[in-house]
Order: C-alpha cells, then structure tokens, then sequence
C-alpha cells in the first residue's frame, strides 16, 4: 500500500470522529483570546490519540509528531486556528451554536477538525516517514489587537517556530464559493495587509437652521471620505493594488442638530509595505488638512493590522505537486489573489509558507453562504478529504531534499 492510499484509507476511516469534532466545537465557539474551553478540547483529543503536546499562546496548543525512524531529518508545521465570530448563527441544525451570538462562520471549527485528525493520521504511521510535523492549534485569528499583534504573533513569541524550527509552514482554508472535492492555489502575493483607519472630526455643533453659525462635521467628515480616494487613485503605483474603504460614518442625534463631531472608521489593503506605510502618512495628512480647511480639526488614529500574505513559490509548487498526487490534477485549480487578509500571513513574512483553499460549497445541497455569513456552513464530507490531504503534504514536505 502506498503512502498516499494509507493516509486516504485512515481519513475515510476516521471521517465519523471528524465530523463530531468539528460539530463539538461548531456547538460550543469562543471568541479571539477566551478559547480556554476549545483549548482544552484540542488537548483532551490529543491525549485520546497519544500525542504529545504542550499549551501555548495563552489559548493555543502545540503539538508534535514525531517519525519513529528518524525524527531529527527535517521539520514542517501544519497550522489550524479555532477562534469563532460574534455572530448569531440562522442555521437550524442540530449541533447549532449553544453559545448565543457566537458562532463558527469561518469554518474555523473545521479547520481545527481537520488539523486534529490529520495529527492522528501520521501519528499512527510515524513509522512510515522521517522528520517531525508541527500542528500550530492557533488562537485569535479573527481580532488584531491595537498594537497590530494577533494570535499567530503570540504563537511565534511563544516559540511555535523554535525547537525544532520547520522549514515551511501550510495552512488549509474552506472556501464555500469553490465546490468540494477541489483545492485552489497560487503562489506568491494571496491575501493583502488589513489596517484600520479611525479618524474623529471635531467641528462646532448648533441648530440645523443656522448651518452659519457651526462648522458642519459631517460636510467636513464627506470631504475627507472622498478627498481620501484621491490616495488611491493618483498616489498609489498602479501596479500595487490597494483599498481604501470606509465603512463607517457615525454622528449626531437628530435630524435638526448639527453634531459636535463625527468619527469614520474604514480599512486600508495594499500588497506593498513600503507603500503601505506611505499610505498611513497620506491619510493622516489629508484628514487633518481638509479639516483644517473647513475650520474643523481632525484626529486620525491608524491601527496597524496584518501583513499581506505572501505564498513562497518552491513551497507552492510542492503543494501543487502533492495536492495532485492525492487529488487528481482536475481537482486542483488556481485562484486570483484577493484584497482580504488572513493572519497567517505573520508566518509567511518569516518563512516559506503556503496558504490554500479548501472546496467546501455543494449547491445541491444548499450549501453555498459565503464566510462571516450567518448561514455558512460545509459540506461535511470535505473533513476526510481535508485531513487526509493535510496529512499528506505534512509528509511531503519531509520528503523533498533541502
């Protein structure tokens, strides 16, 4: 029997086990940086299947397994994250949400199912390669704290890359607009850098009927809005694709008042980080002039995000390689980069990394609600395909000669 059929024999058989992973931890989800409960269900699994593992990143797990002929010849990481979103889920389903207006819309929950069993998988033939595979059972992908850190910085602070170091790092994303049974890849830039833009315009508030007699915080707020696309539009190369959006326009109490002040809240993409930072200057210097302009003031207050995302081409190309190996060539499709972002981006700044999406759409079956949605859910049977395939590339990038 081949490696590849031992490992998709040991998916199909362990499916049932995935799937209630995955439905436990859809019933019971916990937000960025409180997944104490999660935590402890990731170790308890662990335990269960013998693997050695150790807590991490306040709320993350770390686990290793180890080849039983030769531990020490290389090192890769297979990196899930289990964090939910505060989100109250619609789906009528018997393994709903119990935690009400928390939910696992992104599939995180089949993410950490996954990397759970793919864990279980090579563990039960770790006499079969050589080297260590990490799984990284990563907090608080979905919150950026205010200083810019997420929990895929407090799992490399807390020595998730160290001791053995990996060589690569792969993550595994569902995607419910890419039917299942098929993966979608692409090397280099994948996902761009997320920051967050808060600006506070300060005007003189009053009467409604005496427009005269204030300084209008919102005429100023909608100047800045658009005299902010202008960075875009004449001051970013247009080879470097960037967004600039704001989201949010908040003020006032009646309609017959003229506010105090207004705040903006928006988010700035790119795909460059030199021209990223340009665009932090450009967007404080403009909010606080055309304020200036108009006898208002402006604090404009940028909270530094994620990194863009970067996926390393030989690392790519080997996933690509192994991806059609266990799939069929058929299954394996490119894909467009995109302006969102992901933080596993914060590993690929500081290693070969790939990042690939997972099919998990059925449109027989209904299934087709876009991530964050309130309604997303997955085909379930690409938990078996999943880990099977995570287990496979781990052993693959073991195999290739450095």
């Amino acid at each position: 029997m081949t490696l590849v059929s031992a490992i998709q024999e040991l998916a199909q058989k362990y499916y049932a086990d995935t799937v209630a992973l995955r439905r436990y931890l859809h019933q019971f989800p916990e937000l960025s940086y409180h997944e104490y409960k999660t935590q402890a269900f990731i170790s308890e699994t662990l335990t269960n299947y013998g693997i050695p593992h150790t807590y991490i990143a306040q709320t993350g797990v770390l686990a290793l397994v180890e080849s039983a002929l030769n531990p020490h010849k290389k090192t890769t990481a297979l990196r899930s994250d289990h964090d939910a979103l505060p989100i109250v889920e619609a789906n009528d389903v018997p393994y709903k949400s119990k935690n009400k207006g928390v939910m696992h819309a992104c599939g995180h929950d089949a993410h950490t199912a996954m990397n759970l069993t793919a864990a279980r998988i090579l563990w039960k033939l770790r006499d079969k390669f050589e080297g260590t595979v990490k799984f990284l059972y990563q907090p608080a992908e979905e919150f950026v704290k205010p200083d810019g850190t997420s929990g895929a910085d407090m799992m490399i602070e807390d020595g998730a890359l160290v001791s053995p170091s990996p060589h690569s790092i792969i993550a595994q994303h569902v995607n419910p607009s890419l039917d299942f049974g098929k993966i979608a890849l692409k090397s280099g830039n994948i996902m761009a850098s997320v920051d967050t833009i808060k600006i506070r315009v300060m005007g003189k508030g009053g009467h409604g009927a005496q427009p005269h007699l204030c300084v209008d915080p919102v005429v100023v707020g909608c100047h800045i809005v658009l005299a902010l696309q202008n960075i875009v539009a004449r001051r970013a190369n247009p080879m470097d694709a960037t967004v600039l959006s704001i989201g949010r326009i908040a003020g006032g109490v009646a309609f017959n008042v003229i506010p105090q002040e207004v705040e903006l809240l928006g988010t700035l993409r790119a795909y460059n980080e030199t021209w990223r930072y340009e665009a932090h200057d450009h967007i404080q210097r403009i909010a606080m002039s055309v304020a200036h302009a108009f006898g208002a003031t402006a604090d404009c207050v940028i909270e530094r995000g994620i990194p863009y995302l970067p996926n390393d081409e030989a690392v790519t190309d080997r996933i690509k390689k192994a991806a059609i190996d266990y799939l069929g060539e058929e299954n394996v499709l490119p894909i467009e980069a995109a302006m969102t972002g992901e933080d596993f981006a914060v590993y690929a700044q500081k290693m070969p990394a790939c990042f690939y999406w997972l099919g998990v759409r059925n449109e027989k079956e209904g299934i087709t609600s876009g991530l964050h949605a309130n309604t997303m859910t997955i085909d379930e049977h690409a938990l078996a395909l999943g880990s099977g395939l995570m287990a496979y590339l781990g052993v693959n990038e073991l195999s290739y000669e450095l």
